[in-house]
């Protein structure tokens, strides 16, 4: 959902992860580490990491120096992330209920822009 909207934004990239939420999380960590500024929080809300098939994070589009901040957050969550997923049992989930997630992560995004 956050894709559908942002997309074709002329003043945003987005990048799709078809992944989970640790590949998301990931995919910022390498980006946080090419100087990108973490600009939300890998972990905002209360959908624990096992639990939704969605997350949004967003950065910077320039890179700047090291934000050490952003690596201690995005390093921490991924931590997080690993451990909560293994405890997580499969689910399959039907499209309503993934709508659903999609909307939560969608709020989160633009609840707060």
């Amino acid at each position: 959902m956050v894709h559908e909207k942002l997309k074709g934004e002329a003043s945003s990239t987005i990048e799709f992860h078809d992944t989970d939420y640790l590949g998301v999380l990931k995919a910022v960590r390498d980006k946080i580490h090419l100087g990108h500024g973490l600009l939300t929080h890998p972990l905002s809300g209360s959908v624990k990491p096992g639990e939704t098939p969605y997350k949004t994070v967003i950065i910077t589009g320039e890179k700047g120096s090291l934000d050490e901040k952003a690596i201690s957050i995005i390093e921490e969550s991924t931590q997080t992330c690993v451990k909560l997923t293994k405890k997580a049992k499969k689910r399959n989930l039907n499209e309503k209920i993934l709508a659903d997630f999609q909307l939560i992560d969608y709020d989160l995004i633009f609840g707060k822009f």
